[in-house]
């Protein structure tokens, strides 16, 4: 059994974006209850992470650290055709993940106490973005 819904989240500017709520929502409205959920986002400047969910400073930590790895506007870019931030946005994606795939147990997400599955904008502008999420199992 399987099924896929396609999530529409906006953000406001780069940051993370908690969606672990609607993927567990997704995943118990299947009536699957063991097997795998994947998690992809359409997109090539956003990213995916599994990260901690309690304290905001590991995001914001970790959005700082991606700054500095990879600064906006940097001489090396030869591609800008919209903005100083933008292939930044793309390597930021390419060094993290467009998909992740998480075990389902007992109908959800079998996350660990203080994970959390969020949408990473790496654009400093706001987007829509389109997040797809296919179950499959039992």
């Amino acid at each position: 059994m399987f099924a896929q819904e396609t999530l529409s989240v906006t953000t406001r500017e780069r940051g993370s974006y908690n969606i672990t709520r609607d993927v567990q929502q997704i995943v118990a409205t299947t009536g699957i209850k063991v097997g795998l959920c994947h998690v992809f986002v359409a997109h090539t400047s956003a990213s995916l992470m599994l990260c901690e969910n309690a304290d905001p400073d590991v995001r914001q930590d970790m959005e700082t650290f991606m700054a500095k790895l990879v600064p906006d506007g940097d001489a090396m870019f030869l591609h800008r055709d919209e903005g100083p931030d933008d292939m930044a946005a793309h390597v930021r994606t390419i060094l993290t993940h467009s998909d992740l795939t998480l075990p389902v147990t007992a109908g959800q997400c079998a996350l660990g106490i203080w994970q959390g599955v969020f949408l990473w904008e790496h654009r400093t502008m706001g987007h829509q973005r389109k997040i797809i999420v296919t179950v499959q199992g039992g």
